[in-house]
């Protein structure tokens, strides 16, 4: 028997640890690699420990009563962030969703104090969010003007129309029964939140089952290779901002409901809001990346931090430095997962 045969039948387990054992580590390091949803578990890690963090030094804030009183800044966000998620995962944007909820609030007051049922004026404003949808929608997907441009022309349009025709002041009085939409608790929950989680959860099935959403991803990774496999670009783009414009029509009823007067800034900054959760909720902004679940996460982690900040500090200083930072650390965790998952 030689030195080494006698080493193998001496140490028969080492000698085969020894060949297996160096393969094991890097095939770990790819599945972990592999993993379709890190950027969704690191941000339910980060929720839990602001939620932590929360609870220990301001326990009221976690109180069920505080949460769905503070709920009311949530809603009308995580509404507009939906279609918002399927036009980004097209690789297009709609600057425009805060300027179009403001000229349909204009128009829902406008069409009331002229007298019209209260149902007409609801539907006058969804229309209006429609129809500012519907432009966005022909100039993108028709005329092929990018996104980014022709919303910020109409982002300021919009804005100066509902100026215009409010003559920048508010309108207010509107019913009771009105105002109770806003503010009426359904199993804990407002309406429009009900609204946005039967929605959520639609949005996720198309997404994950439906060619519908294949073909959002499909358009996002190469709208030019989705177009010559005979996917109908153009009217999917159509009816993503048309819907964009719709739901903000919608918020904007919720909105005035909420503080029952409507404003032509009513909803100022809305649109960096809605971007933001999104981005955040890990949907790249080059298309073709990202799901609900991301989403939803994003929307509550942000959520969840702005108040609190308000709550225990009310710095809004403070809330813009830190939502900034989370942004930042959200893009650069997706390029960090991306390049992990590309050198495999």
């Amino acid at each position: 028997m030689t030195a080494t045969n006698g080493m193998n039948a001496l140490h028969p387990a080492g000698n085969k640890n020894h060949g297996t054992g160096p393969a094991a580590g890097p095939g770990a390091l790819k599945r972990l690699a592999s993993f379709p949803w890190w950027h969704e578990v690191i941000l339910a890690i980060l929720l839990i420990c602001l939620l932590t963090y929360a609870g220990s030094v301001a326990p009221m804030f976690l109180r069920p009563g505080v949460q769905i009183g503070l709920s009311d800044r949530l809603w009308n966000v995580a509404l507009l962030a939906l279609p918002m998620m399927m036009i980004i995962l097209t690789g297009g944007i709609d600057l425009s969703v805060g300027s179009t909820m403001s000229l349909s609030a204009v128009v829902f007051a406008l069409t009331f104090t002229h007298g019209a049922p209260l149902w007409l004026a609801c539907v006058a404003a969804v229309a209006t969010g429609l129809a500012c949808g519907f432009l966005n929608g022909i100039f993108v997907a028709w005329v092929r003007v990018h996104p980014l441009i022709v919303t910020l022309a109409t982002l300021a349009a919009f804005r100066g129309v509902a100026e215009g025709i409010s003559l920048g002041r508010g309108i207010s009085g509107f019913p009771p029964g009105f105002q109770a939409i806003a503010h009426h608790n359904i199993l804990g929950l407002r309406p429009e939140g009900w609204l946005f989680i039967a929605a959520a959860a639609y949005t996720a099935i198309v997404l994950a089952k439906a060619p519908f959403g294949r073909y959002l991803y499909a358009i996002g990774h190469n709208e030019m290779a989705a177009r010559y496999s005979g996917i109908p670009t153009a009217k999917m783009k159509l009816f993503l901002y048309s819907l964009s414009g719709m739901a903000a029509g919608a918020a904007a009823l919720f909105a005035v409901a909420r503080v029952d007067t409507a404003r032509a800034n009513l909803g100022y900054g809305m649109e960096l809001k809605v971007i933001t959760a999104v981005v955040f909720g890990g949907v790249s902004i080059f298309g073709g990346r990202g799901n609900i679940v991301g989403v939803i996460m994003g929307l509550l982690l942000i959520y969840e931090t702005r108040e609190f900040i308000s709550w225990q500090w009310n710095n809004d200083n403070l809330i813009s430095i830190i939502i900034g930072g989370l942004l930042i650390t959200s893009v650069l965790l997706q390029v960090a997962l991306r390049a992990g998952k590309t050198a495999q």
